[in-house]
């Protein structure tokens, strides 16, 4: 807000203390979502290393429901099943993230492909800072300006040349 943002329709976050609230103060109109990376990493925590994939597929039908009715029945089938009951953290850490998990839910699909994790901004920031870290000291503001315009449009090639690849297209 201190640099110029009037508006904000959906935050996703990581789940740092205190910052839904400091959003939900700042911009009382805008939706607050816990990062969906971040959340099953959180619930995974404590979950043994050999059981991990088993769980993460068993944890996919409650973040891929159509819905936030569907998610809820899906998170109680996880719950009541044997991987619910083997990893009571887990379940509790989803219980408690529930109303800041669902949000996105309410979007058509397509969308939430680009809401549901901060991961793609965090790779963002760590690759401009270590840019900016590597070089040192700036003559002015243009000059890192500049460098941080030509790093992004170095990074979102890279990225478009991935997708591109992705789909099959040379």
């Amino acid at each position: 807000a201190n640099r110029g943002v009037k508006d904000v329709l959906i935050v996703c976050c990581d789940g740092l203390t205190g910052l839904p609230e400091a959003i939900e103060a700042t911009w009382a109109s805008a939706t607050v979502q816990t990062c969906v990376v971040h959340l099953i990493r959180a619930s995974m925590r404590f979950v043994n290393y050999k059981d991990r994939k088993k769980v993460a597929a068993s944890l996919k039908p409650i973040y891929t429901a159509a819905n936030a009715k569907a998610a809820r029945t899906e998170f109680e089938a996880f719950r009541d099943g044997p991987w619910g009951k083997a990893h009571p953290h887990t379940v509790a850490t989803w219980d408690s993230a529930w109303e800041r998990f669902i949000p996105f839910l309410a979007f058509p699909p397509d969308l939430r492909r680009v809401i549901y994790t901060t991961n793609s901004i965090e790779s963002l920031n760590y690759q401009l800072r270590k840019i900016i870290k590597n070089r040192g000291h700036f003559p002015n503001d243009e000059a890192v300006t500049k460098l941080l315009w030509l790093a992004i449009c170095n990074i979102e090639d890279k990225r478009a040349r991935q997708r591109a690849k992705e789909r099959g297209k040379p």
